[in-house]
């Protein structure tokens, strides 16, 4: 029986890293979708390297920074178990590896290909398995030292914090470090030139796997067969819907709005997806997709952050949002399980926000002042397929 259960659990947690790389497929063509064709050739290529540069840099050293476990032992030894800690790894890889995978979408068009690789390098060995550690291992005492303020842990049981909220905090700061494309404003600031997708059906393709894979994301966070909830299943499509919905009508059915707008729902429900009552996951996903559609809007319109994918709003002010939604609809007078602490949950959040933004304003402004991260204007103009690949999308009319 103990056999059985283990094979279960490893099996479970297997399936679960399955479908979070399938994800990686989604955020792909998501990006293809969304930048010019000219582009599209190094938004495929840029994810599958920087998921084996994480891959990598996680095996050997972040893992262990998070979790102190390391991988420098007999493989007999690896196996014990049925493997259950090596397809833990897994799982978790492909969470560490949806940092690049997030700051791409951000700094596309312009970014250098190598620079990029090296900036995912540290960030997914060293920065993301620190904080990760901080609150899904409680490490340094960190978990300890937000209960004493607060009263409870903080809270965030698939990553609406460790994950989306530090890859969107880690890629405004490369945005912004990186500046806007070219032509995109004129010299007084007003918008010269949208950009607008150059294919609806791969930007639509790439949200619905995402969609369908963060099931997986985060009722397999449970990381067990017996922590399997409905509740959370439950949840996550009730704020995927409220997130579809409100950025519907928010974004006056823009193709684009639409189809992010799921995603900025289940980026908001994670951290309290175990917690909330439906009702109030709906509620929190609606509150996310509206916040992406404003945010998206200010930021390129107003603010002049040239974010491509709107990263930041999707990922890091939803993820955000997130955070400190557990705190509130996970309290048992919003109908949820109770357990959770608003002022922890702000701490918590803040605290990701505050390291992850640090985080991406060091490593990119260390590689601006070295290397260089942005292509050239020629480049630039000729686009990255062509000057980073040698090859465009459709190379029959090239």
């Amino acid at each position: 029986m103990e056999n059985l259960q283990s094979g279960s659990d490893t099996l479970f947690v297997l399936l679960g890293a399955i479908l979070v790389l399938w994800m990686h497929a989604g955020f792909a063509f998501l990006e293809v979708g969304t930048v010019r064709e000219k582009n599209q050739v190094n938004a495929l290529v840029k994810i599958i390297s920087d998921f084996g540069v994480s891959t990598i840099a996680y095996f050997f050293v972040g893992y262990s920074i998070a979790y102190g476990v390391d991988f420098f032992q007999p493989a007999a030894v690896l196996a014990e178990s049925n493997g259950y800690q090596l397809v833990k790894f897994f799982f978790l890889l492909t969470f560490a590896a949806a940092i690049p995978a997030i700051v791409s979408g951000g700094i596309a068009e312009r970014a250098r290909f190598y620079p990029q690789l090296m900036a995912s390098l540290v960030i997914v060995a060293v920065a993301y398995p620190f904080f990760e550690g901080l609150v899904w291992n409680g490490n340094y005492g960190f978990q300890d030292f937000i209960t004493s303020i607060g009263g409870e842990p903080f809270h965030d049981f698939a990553g609406s914090v460790v994950v989306h909220a530090f890859g969107g905090w880690v890629a405004l700061g490369a945005v912004i470090l990186l500046g806007v494309r070219q032509g995109r404003y004129t010299s007084e600031g007003k918008v010269l030139l949208a950009h607008p997708p150059s294919s609806i059906p791969f930007l639509a393709l790439g949200a619905w796997i995402l969609t369908v894979g963060w099931f997986g994301f985060n009722v397999m966070s449970a990381q067990e067969v017996g922590g399997i909830s409905g509740l959370v299943a439950m949840n996550s499509l009730m704020a995927m819907v409220g997130g579809l919905l409100a950025a519907l009508f928010v974004g006056r059915n823009d193709p684009g709005f639409v189809h992010n707008g799921p995603l900025a729902g289940l980026v908001a429900v994670c951290a309290g997806s175990d917690l909330m009552h439906p009702i109030g996951s709906l509620a929190v996903g609606a509150i996310a997709g509206a916040l992406f559609v404003w945010l998206f809007t200010l930021t390129q319109n107003r603010l002049k952050v040239d974010d491509v994918l709107g990263v930041w709003p999707l990922h890091g002010v939803c993820g955000a949002w997130g955070g400190i939604a557990a705190g509130i609809f996970g309290q048992q007078q919003f109908g949820g399980l109770g357990g959770v602490s608003l002022v922890s949950q702000c701490l918590g959040t803040i605290t990701g926000v505050l390291f992850a933004t640090a985080v991406g304003f060091i490593v990119y402004g260390i590689l601006k002042a070295t290397v260089g991260i942005r292509l050239s204007e020629e480049d630039e103009y000729n686009g990255a397929d062509l000057s980073i690949h040698k090859v465009s999308a459709s190379p029959k009319f090239q």
